[in-house]
């Protein structure tokens, strides 16, 4: 197919904090040394900041380098942390945790409660101001190789291709963009990156990466429910100890409370269901009471990268380089990423830009890992390796090695425990105990179909489904059989639903309710279920998350 094609010195794939940032350090760079260097940054949201959800308490180290003078030009880090809580929680009382011997990994003083959204939107006008091309709803669809195996660019997604996957009437063929390196930033479980990292054997010789899903609602509660500043995270109910998972609830902004829950992905019982655990979390004693009158006005899901130091693949290869979650720059143990983001996009920036300054293009920016294994994320994110492999023992013992590797050795223990494939940890039904969830009441607790009207989310109905199966008969064959069909639970915008008819059950896959979140990539137990990018600018349309 001939398709028009643009040529750029550098192309960020991804307009989260990660790819922002990359394409700000590499500007700012040009414009201190007098150069001329082009940037251009595509996103498949329909604007940036659509797809970015984050709980989110952000540690500003990294935006401290990047913009000395943020508060001056205006960044949305406007509600300073003022105070901690950390509970355990029983099905019916709270233990809170003093201040004393709360773990570091957990205390924000210094840090500020967050629209993560919000700054990208914010982070895009600083871009643009200093010359990135920025282009929206362009979703990075194909890696482009040239003829010795190098990365070379991406094709963005063809518009308008019919069901049938045939071009309709109004199709318009993707473009190719070029570059001398092209970043990747397409956040947890990019779809380009899993194919980069089987291309050039990234993971080699690293553990599996391991996730959680986040599940997240925004309301706006009554002032005298409110309290600006606070943070408060959660284990306990209405997990299972055996089973990583726990809640947080961030009160920001004006009346604003963000609350959330996050379950690691390599639970085992395939009867759980994320979604309706959250929905349990919000009926606590010690939760419910915030909420009484208030309003709930937003809804989204994520997955989360949380395998730490042992779970990064090799960061580049011959064209480009991964960065932020496409890598897997996560700290678990202090539930933040984003400040983790910006710092791998600014060190690949300073890559991108010395190379392309020094006349080089499509060899491996070497200098990016060299820059991380000497940074403060390197340090930080070593310190903290061993808390989910510790955490997958369960609540109780994994706290207390945890709080061992952390008060008395000080993150410096000399052993690096492993992590292991979520999918693979999945029981069958039949060994697993069923689970009842309370209906939702329309007030504090809520179905899919209903959050994910809060989400607004929109899939064009007539185009090639996104969520792809390599073998159409497995889910019916062997999850459904050996799993009673997981992927309806673990989802949690309804996506997957299983219809009994007179020929027998099939798998009925509702491609417009998705919301990126990329948690059936990652969890299906015959790993049969591909996530791919539908047409750009489509999937949730994210206002304040």
């Amino acid at each position: 197919m001939e398709r028009e094609s643009m040529e750029f010195d550098v192309l960020v794939v991804g307009g989260g904090p990660a790819g922002l940032s990359a394409a700000i350090r590499i500007k700012q760079l040009a414009q201190e040394k007098g150069q001329d260097v082009s940037v251009c940054l595509i996103e498949k949201g329909a604007e940036i900041g659509a797809h970015i959800l984050s709980g989110a308490v952000m540690d500003p180290r990294a935006i401290n380098e990047l913009f000395p003078n943020w508060k001056e030009l205006g960044a949305p880090l406007e509600t300073a942390v003022t105070h901690d809580r950390v509970l355990f929680l029983s099905e019916s009382g709270a233990t809170e945790v003093p201040h004393w011997a709360t773990p570091a990994t957990l205390k924000n003083e210094g840090n500020y409660i967050i629209s993560l959204g919000m700054l990208a939107r914010w982070l895009g006008e600083q871009a643009e101001a200093l010359g990135v091309e920025v282009y929206p709803g362009f979703a990075g669809a194909q890696v482009l190789y040239d003829e010795q195996g190098r990365v070379k660019g991406v094709i963005t997604g063809d518009m308008g291709v019919g069901r049938d996957g045939e071009p309709g009437g109004n199709f318009q063929p993707g473009m190719e963009l070029h570059a001398k390196y092209t970043l990747f930033a397409e956040g947890c479980r990019g779809h380009l990156g899993k194919q980069l990292e089987a291309k050039f054997n990234l993971r080699d010789g690293v553990d599996p990466q391991t996730y959680g899903i986040g599940i997240k609602e925004l309301w706006e509660v009554k002032p005298e429910k409110f309290q600006k500043g606070l943070v408060l995270h959660s284990a306990g109910w209405p997990m299972n100890p055996d089973t990583y998972g726990g809640g947080f609830m961030y009160h920001y902004g004006e009346n604003l409370v963000a609350i959330g829950f996050v379950v690691g992905l390599g639970y085992s019982n395939p009867h759980l269901s994320p979604f309706e655990e959250f929905q349990r979390y919000k009926t606590h004693p010690s939760i419910k009471g915030y909420f009484d009158g208030a309003k709930r006005i937003a809804y989204g899901a994520r997955a989360i990268t949380a395998g730490g130091v042992q779970s990064l693949p090799k960061l580049t290869f011959p064209g480009g380089a991964l960065i932020g979650d496409d890598a897997g720059f996560l700290n678990a143990a202090r539930i933040k990423g984003s400040h983790a983001a910006i710092k791998s996009g600014m060190m690949a920036g300073d890559a991108a830009f010395e190379a392309v300054a020094a006349g080089r293009a499509q060899d491996e920016l070497v200098a990016y890992p060299a820059a991380y294994k000497q940074s403060w994320l390197f340090d930080e994110l070593y310190r903290a390796r061993n808390f989910k492999p510790y955490m997958a023992k369960g609540l109780w013992l994994g706290t207390l090695l945890y709080g061992i590797d952390q008060q008395l050795l000080r993150g410096k223990a000399p052993w690096t425990l492993h992590n292991t494939a979520d999918h693979t940890k999945l029981k069958k039904a039949s060994e697993c105990a069923p689970i009842t969830y309370p209906k939702p009441d329309g007030v504090l607790t809520f179905d899919r179909l209903s959050s994910v009207f809060l989400s607004n989310t929109n899939h064009e109905e007539d185009q090639p489904c996104h969520l792809q199966l390599k073998d159409a008969s497995v889910p019916v064959k062997v999850n459904l059989a050996e799993y009673d069909a997981p992927e309806q639970r673990y989802c949690p915008a309804g996506v997957y639903e299983i219809v009994r008819e007179e020929a027998g059950p099939r798998l009925q896959i509702n491609a417009q309710n998705c919301v990126h979140c990329k948690t059936c990539d990652i969890k299906d137990p015959t790993q049969n279920i591909v996530w791919v990018v539908p047409q750009g600018g489509e999937g949730p349309i994210y206002q304040q998350m």
